[in-house]
């Protein structure tokens, strides 16, 4: 049995589950609404503040399945009570980023500014502070479609290897590599 489909979601309150037709889950809390289609072949079972998924056999899609939809159920009742925040950090000489709404302006080396339109279910907040490298925090209910857009930003200046600079998560570990040794 999956480890991780066999453990039941824990629904807290304030947040409503129905599962509608075509097995169709929904995810009401007091930070919005997400919905999720779930294999036909996967039961989801909604019982007094848990939610359990039962698989119909042992096969390997099966076993798959079971897993994959109770860590996405769960992530979207995490999402819609607590949310998700990411935040990203610019290293670099003159990078710069701003924002309008959510119109985000990067200045990343290039020639040109990138203007960066966001989806409407993210809030954006880019801070700057004097001789700080300069933060874009993101906020989101869905987990994937942040997870998307922080490595879209990201891949606009990835982080290179000798000196660090480009576009990196906060906390995140870059593997460094030594520069050229010199000749003589």
């Amino acid at each position: 049995m999956s480890r991780i489909g066999k453990k039941p979601v824990a629904v807290p309150n304030g947040v409503t589950i129905s599962v509608g037709k075509n097995n169709e889950i929904s995810v009401k809390g007091p930070k919005g609404e997400l919905k999720q289609m779930i294999d036909r072949d996967i039961k989801v079972e909604v019982k007094d503040n848990t939610i359990e998924l039962i698989r119909p056999t042992e096969q390997i899609r099966h076993r798959a399945l079971h897993g994959l939809y109770r860590s996405l159920i769960s992530n979207m009742v995490q999402g819609v009570t607590e949310g998700f925040k990411k935040e990203l950090e610019l290293v670099g000489v003159g990078y710069k980023a701003a924002n309008q709404g959510n119109l985000l302006d990067l200045a990343l080396g290039y020639s040109h500014n990138i203007i960066f339109d966001l989806p409407k279910e993210i809030k954006v907040v880019t801070a700057q502070e004097k001789g700080k490298n300069p933060v874009i925090t993101l906020e989101s209910i869905d987990k994937q479609l942040l997870g998307q857009v922080c490595a879209k930003i990201r891949s606009l200046r990835k982080p290179e290897p000798y000196k660090g600079k480009g576009v990196k998560f906060v906390g995140e570990v870059l593997r460094r590599k030594a520069g050229k040794s010199a000749g003589k």
